[in-house]
């Protein structure tokens, strides 16, 4: 080789972890993150144990791993309260120096084959940049909102003593939500489309056994239930508070909440209340909530609730049309015929989809002539609900092939409360 000459570049491998892989694996989700790069040994068994490792992909440029990506089994509520399999994806970056190489592409070609290959329905993901992912048949299905309440404003009395319904708010420790809180949350992802089932990990996590694996270091919390008058539990919440007081030596203090679970209106309502009711709390801010949360409604002037962040959450790609349409229930019968298109995936074709009278699906291929014409991520913003096919034919994002077909989408699918994801993975 003469000074002049360029080195041949290292072939660019992409292949499955093997557990020595671990450490520099997380090296690289460090990394893309712009976290410290440098994982512990304590670190690296704990997050290793989460690790699904056949379904865990590094790139690699020689030893070096440079880019990565997740997926793991998951469970999401449709319509209906009905469950489809999951392909949940998580933890994906390329490093800065390997972009633009088609290394994400590589990664998600081969996951989302084998998670077809398995018979998962859909495949989800929270997006951390919009423009990524619906080049892969993509599309944002809920959205979260998280509220600022200005407590001094919101007109409760400030002398509340409880619910006043028979039930009651305590306090209680990390070990009750272990023991209670697996329940409640089955109840309350079964009533909620867009919901995830949440595994004995996410517990431990979000409850300090396992500290330091979140997205933040571990704050022990306070803890909150609903009881009803039976003495059911129908609430839980985890929240956090400052310490901050203003120049006249006031307290200024802002409650932050983590999660908030309810199943019912009445322990909903209550634990709002509670929180708006703890002394030195001026400010409560609700954290990740469904659009259309009914917080502010619980307040006596709902301006004391300020939305301060609202954006897209969680993002689903279709990989069995079929399956997908009929898992859902409807609130119309009717019938629909979709063309679907699909460039990098399994999922385009001409279906019909027939609702009977009592909200059950069918759905079939079909040479039948199309009513309305939709991608496939387009598609899996209205399989939950939460978007308009009218509104997506105005964006030049769906076609009507038949006049009115829109209007007859909508009808079918559109749900009257808002699907929401609680959670980020």
């Amino acid at each position: 080789m003469t000074p002049h000459d360029t080195p041949a570049p290292t072939p660019l491998t992409v292949r499955p972890l093997a557990p020595l892989d671990i450490p520099d694996w997380l090296r690289a989700l460090n990394t893309g993150f712009l976290r410290p790069p440098a994982v512990s040994k304590e670190e690296t068994e704990a997050r290793g144990a989460g690790l699904v490792l056949p379904r865990t992909l590094g790139a690699y440029d020689g030893d070096r791993c440079v880019a990565t990506f997740r997926s793991f089994p998951q469970e999401l509520t449709v319509v209906g309260g009905a469950t489809v399999p999951a392909d949940a994806i998580s933890s994906v970056t390329v490093s800065p120096t390997h972009r633009r190489r088609g290394l994400l592409t590589r990664m998600m070609e081969a996951d989302l084959a084998a998670a077809r290959e398995r018979g998962d329905v859909v495949a989800t993901l929270i997006a951390a940049e919009y423009p990524i992912y619906g080049r892969y048949g993509f599309g944002p299905v809920t959205t979260t909102a998280e509220w600022t309440i200005d407590v001094a404003r919101t007109g409760l009395d400030p002398r509340w003593a409880g619910p006043g319904d028979g039930g009651r708010v305590d306090l209680v420790d990390a070990d009750d939500v272990r023991r209670d809180g697996p329940g409640l949350h089955d109840r309350f992802r079964r009533d909620r489309p867009g919901a995830i089932n949440r595994d004995d990990r996410w517990w431990q996590i979000n409850t300090g056994v396992l500290p330091g694996l979140g997205a933040d270091p571990w704050k022990e919390p306070f803890y909150a239930a609903y009881r009803s008058a039976s003495g059911e539990i129908e609430g839980l919440v985890s929240y956090e508070s400052d310490d901050h007081w203003d120049d006249s030596n006031q307290p200024q203090n802002t409650a932050t909440v983590n999660w908030l679970l309810a199943v019912t209106p009445a322990a909903e309502r209550a634990l709002w209340r509670y929180l708006c009711s703890i002394d030195w709390i001026t400010r409560v801010k609700t954290g990740g909530r469904a659009p259309d949360d009914l917080v502010p409604h619980f307040l006596p002037d709902p301006r004391a609730a300020r939305i301060t962040t609202q954006s897209d959450w969680l993002w689903v790609r279709i990989l069995d049309v079929v399956r997908a349409l009929e898992a859902r229930a409807y609130g119309a019968a009717g019938s629909l015929v979709l063309e679907v298109t699909d460039e990098s995936g399994p999922a385009g074709g001409r279906f019909r989809l027939h609702v009977a009278a009592d909200g059950t699906a069918t759905c079939a291929p079909t040479t039948e002539d199309a009513q309305l014409a939709v991608p496939v991520g387009d598609l899996a913003t209205l399989w939950l609900g939460d978007d308009s096919a009218e509104r997506l034919v105005a964006l030049g994002r769906v076609r009507e092939r038949q006049e009115g077909a829109a209007s007859v989408a909508d009808a079918l699918l559109r749900t009257s409360r808002r699907p929401w994801c609680p959670d980020i993975f």
